[in-house]
């Protein structure tokens, strides 16, 4: 391979801010896999956030980059999974298996897509120190030129600042994280925060119904794990929060150590549940870190916590959660689904018509 920006290359990258700035291009933010595409002829690396290849992963997108993007280029996009009329990040995690027949298995059976928002090489021209506004132009000729849209796809974008505060809102139901903004005349910078990111933010109760003890002193919380009721009364696992000083996570062990229950009276005790119930017990083990344990110390399920979210993926919060404070005053049976927000549903056509389409999915 012999391009003019060559891998690995760590993306370029987005900070949080409050609310959308002025005076940039707008994106929706999509909730998949970042990835750089380099493409030589038939050589085709796709590489991650991290500067690790992913190529064997995607055996599907190795193709449809040799079928749809121009024959020597660098991309910077997002590697996602469209599910029904949205995204869907659980079954793309799926996708990173060690076994080569499971990933041609998936590749067929959940195919991935590509979704392109920069362009930083172009034959045997480097584009990173022209504008966003430059590379962004090109992107969409190189694109349209090449025959993309069937599993590569080009981001919207809009410099009108009142459809990007639209699209925050509306475009969530879809599965979209949110909205990153981008100056016009901003160079790719890898691995700088330069552009700015807009992500759905709520705050929700719930039942804290266990914790994992801290990695580096046994006597001091790490994680606590939170829960829901759902309709059936069930108290589903929704996620975690672990943002303590250390001094914090002792005094919390020291508070719930009169909460220490055993799992033959705990809802989560994963004997009691039928096959195929998702509870922390039902996977003492890491898709992403083999060694990695996730026992838990099982608690009984009376204090209530708030905490902020972004969005939830499934019956859980997609992102760790944050503490916000304590809740004495409410009760956990009042800890529900039913007090999350529903956002207004979208479907992926609406925002990629081409995505869409697509027959595999």
């Amino acid at each position: 391979m012999r391009l003019p920006v060559m891998p690995p290359v760590a993306p370029m990258l987005a900070k949080s801010v409050a609310t959308i700035p002025p005076g940039a291009s707008y994106e929706p933010k999509w909730d998949g896999f970042r990835s750089l595409v380099f493409r030589d002829g038939d050589e085709v690396e796709l590489g991650s956030r991290n500067e690790r290849p992913m190529t064997r992963y995607f055996p599907e997108l190795v193709e449809a980059v040799r079928a749809e993007l121009p024959e020597r280029c660098v991309v910077d996009g997002e590697i996602v999974v469209a599910v029904g009329d949205g995204l869907d990040f659980d079954t793309l995690s799926q996708r990173i298996h060690p076994a080569a027949s499971r990933v041609m298995l998936l590749s067929t059976q959940t195919p991935a897509a590509f979704i392109a928002f920069d362009l930083l090489a172009l034959g045997d021209e480097d584009l990173t120190s022209r504008p966003f506004a430059e590379r962004r132009a090109a992107l969409v000729d190189a694109l349209a030129s090449s025959g993309a849209g069937t599993s590569v796809h080009l981001t919207p974008a809009t410099t009108d600042l009142e459809l990007a505060k639209r699209w925050f809102t509306d475009f969530e139901g879809a599965g979209l994280d949110g909205i990153v903004a981008k100056p016009l005349a901003g160079t790719y910078q890898p691995d700088k925060r330069t552009m700015f990111k807009i992500k759905h933010e709520r705050t929700a109760d719930c039942v804290v119904a266990g914790y994992r003890a801290h990695k580096s002193d046994p006597e001091a919380i790490g994680s606590l794990m939170l829960g829901l009721f759902n309709a059936a009364g069930t108290l589903v696992s929704v996620g975690v929060i672990g943002a303590f000083p250390m001094a914090r996570r002792r005094e919390l062990f020291t508070e719930l150590a009169p909460l220490v229950t055993s799992f033959d009276d705990h809802p989560w005790n994963w004997a009691a549940h039928e096959a195929g119930a998702r509870t922390p017990r039902k996977g003492e083990g890491s898709r992403w870190n083999a060694g990695k344990d996730l026992s838990f110390v099982p608690l009984r399920p009376q204090r209530v916590v708030e905490v902020r979210y972004d969005h939830m993926e499934g019956e859980r919060f997609r992102h760790t959660a944050q503490f916000v404070r304590w809740r004495p005053d409410r009760e956990p049976s009042s800890c529900t689904y039913e007090q999350l927000e529903v956002p207004v549903t979208w479907k992926l056509a609406d925002i990629v018509p081409s995505l869409g389409q697509s027959p595999t999915r």
